[in-house]
C-alpha cells in the first residue's frame, strides 16, 4: 500500500515546555483563543495569579485521574489523547470520549465534586492543569473566561449525547472521523490526515459498536476510495462524502 501523503501538519506528539512563553500562549492553548480577543494577553493571566501547571509526561495506559478521586482541577490536553471511560462493577469499560490537543477534561467533574470517571493516557501526553478555585475566581474578573467555560461544557455535552441515537454502522463511522477532522482544524492542525491513537476496540466500544465491525466500515471506506489507512494514520480522500454519510448525526 502507497504510503499517505505529506501535507498538512499532525498534532505535535512531544512539546517539551510547550510552544508559548512569557508572553505567547501555547497554540493549542484551549483559552488563548478566547483571551486575546477579549484584550486579555499572558501577562495578564499571571498577575490576576492564573495558576496553571505543565504536567507530564504520561505515557499509554498512565491515568490523569481516577473515578471518584476528589476533583480540585481541571486540565487542558497540550500534546497527545486521553481517553476517559467508566467501568462497571462486572469490569466492563464504556468509553465515554477521547479528547485531543486543546481540549479540556475533568469539566464533568464540577457538580459532584469527584471524578466520575477514569482518564487514561493513550499515548505520550502533556497537560496543563488549571486550579479550578483560581479558575473560577479568574472568571469572576474576566467575562471571556467565564464564557468561555460555559462553551466548554456546553460541546462536553454535546459529545456525551451525539451517538444516542439509532445510527447505522457507516454513520456513526463516518461522524467519528468527521468529528475528529473538525476538531483537529479548530486547532490548525491537518483536516484531512490524522493519526488514530485509540484501538480499533475503543473506537468501537465507544461508538457502541463490534470491534470488527468497525474494521470492515473502515475497509468498505476505503475500496469506496473515501478514505486511505496505513496502520493508524488515516487520511480523508472524500470529506464531504463522509460529510453526507453522517448528515443525521452531525445535523440532526
Amino acid at each position: 500500500m502507497s504510503s499517505i501523503r505529506t501535507i498538512g501538519r499532525f498534532a505535535p506528539p512531544d512539546p517539551g515546555n510547550g510552544d508559548g512563553d512569557a508572553v505567547h500562549f501555547c497554540s493549542t492553548c484551549a483559552f488563548g483563543e478566547v483571551c486575546l480577543p477579549g484584550g486579555y494577553d499572558k501577562p495578564a493571566l499571571l498577575e490576576l495569579h492564573c495558576l496553571v501547571e505543565h504536567v507530564g509526561p504520561f505515557h499509554a495506559g498512565d491515568p490523569v485521574f481516577r473515578n471518584g478521586d476528589r476533583f480540585e482541577s481541571i486540565f487542558a490536553v497540550r500534546a497527545g489523547t486521553v481517553k476517559t471511560s467508566l467501568v462497571d462493577e462486572e469490569g466492563r469499560e464504556q468509553v465515554l470520549g477521547f479528547h485531543l490537543p486543546g481540549e479540556m477534561i475533568g469539566l464533568n467533574a464540577i457538580h459532584p465534586a469527584r471524578y466520575p470517571c477514569d482518564a487514561i493516557a493513550l499515548d505520550t501526553v502533556y497537560l496543563c492543569r488549571f486550579s479550578f478555585p483560581a479558575l473560577a475566581t479568574l472568571a469572576t474578573r474576566m467575562p471571556g473566561i467565564q464564557q468561555q467555560l460555559f462553551r466548554l461544557l456546553s460541546a462536553d455535552i454535546g459529545k456525551a449525547a451525539l451517538l444516542a441515537g439509532d445510527y447505522n454502522a457507516s454513520e456513526r463511522m463516518a461522524a467519528f472521523l468527521i468529528l475528529l477532522a473538525d476538531r483537529f482544524a479548530a486547532r490548525g492542525f491537518s483536516p484531512t490526515r490524522f493519526r488514530l491513537s485509540m484501538s480499533r476496540g475503543d473506537i468501537a466500544n465507544h461508538l457502541r459498536l463490534a470491534a470488527e465491525t468497525v474494521s470492515r466500515v473502515l475497509r468498505r471506506f476505503q475500496d469506496q476510495s473515501l478514505i486511505r489507512v496505513e496502520e493508524r494514520d488515516i487520511e480523508l480522500l472524500q470529506p464531504d462524502e463522509l460529510r453526507q454519510t453522517a448528515r443525521c448525526i452531525l445535523h440532526p
